[in-house]
């Protein structure tokens, strides 16, 4: 059994990043991430799971979503597989959260800035910069300046962050890193250069999960498996194929399949629809 948790699975990084008794492990990560922009002393979790307005609309559940003290919004977001429209996603979510800091009757316009910073654990594809930080702002396409600090996008390739052990210089590199190893440690690296590097390591010691926690991570991990596995289905079945309908075919499939699974197992529609991005309405088709 491995020492720490997976950190990548939906339960492990909530557990991590995305509860009341952990949150001193996210204000440390994000000042680490935003270092020489902004220093975070406190953030207040607000609901996960956005409504729609009207019936037709889609409604959002986010992994992470919090405020700052200072006022900032931040949406923390991890993808285990490549989708379709992944970037188009994380438009949306911020520009929802922009939206509704909208009020009713008379209003300025004035916005609190909103930062969407995704993790994602896979390959990306050719439209995607092969590295593993990017950061997007609203800028001056000729020279460069930043327009608006109203809205920020950070995309973290975490297959693309190479370093070893021994070459991580900075106290980000030290994050990344031990997120990236975690369940293959054997003990937390960096805990003498910093203390909430301990910390990590009580959160997501294995051993200290009761039987409750450990049900939930083990669906959690069993989740996280099928979907690669829909994935690498659908990818393979479209590579047999050989053209492009092969693959919207054999993905399409590998959905429905990976949504009868998570009914069989009483997930709500909600996050079925999550997981596989299928509407509810689909979901529902299904069950007849």
């Amino acid at each position: 059994m491995a020492r720490y948790i997976n950190p990548f699975s939906d339960w492990s990084f909530k557990r991590i990043f995305g509860q009341e008794y952990s949150k001193d492990l996210l204000i440390e990560f994000l000042n680490q991430l935003l270092l020489g922009e902004q220093h975070i002393t406190n953030v207040k979790f607000k609901d996960k799971e956005m409504l729609p307005e009207t019936k037709d609309q889609r409604g959002i559940i986010y992994d992470v979503f919090c405020t700052t003290d200072t006022g900032e919004h931040i949406i923390v977001e991890m993808q285990n597989k490549s989708q379709a429209y992944f970037i188009d996603r994380s438009l949306f979510y911020a520009s929802k959260t922009i939206v509704d800091q909208g009020v009713k009757g008379q209003w300025d316009y004035h916005l609190t800035p909103v930062y969407v910073i995704c993790f994602m654990n896979f390959d990306v594809d050719e439209n995607t910069p092969k590295k593993f930080r990017t950061d997007v702002v609203l800028a001056d396409k000729e020279s460069g300046e930043v327009y608006s600090n109203k809205i920020r996008f950070i995309y973290l390739v975490m297959p693309l962050f190479k370093k070893k052990e021994e070459e991580c210089n900075t106290f980000l590199d030290c994050w990344i890193y031990n997120l990236k190893h975690m369940e293959t440690l054997e003990k937390m690296p960096f805990e003498a250069q910093h203390k909430i590097f301990k910390r990590l390591a009580e959160i997501a010691d294995s051993k200290s999960l009761t039987k409750e926690e450990q049900e939930k991570y083990d669906n959690s991990m069993m989740v996280m498996w099928d979907n690669y596995a829909v994935y690498k289905y659908a990818v393979e079945k479209a590579y047999k194929k050989g053209y492009e309908e092969g693959y919207k075919i054999g993905y399409e499939e590998g959905r429905k399949e990976f949504a009868l699974k998570l009914l069989a197992h009483n997930f709500p529609l909600d996050e079925i629809a999550d997981l596989t991005d299928l509407s509810i309405e689909e979901i529902k088709k299904l069950e007849q």
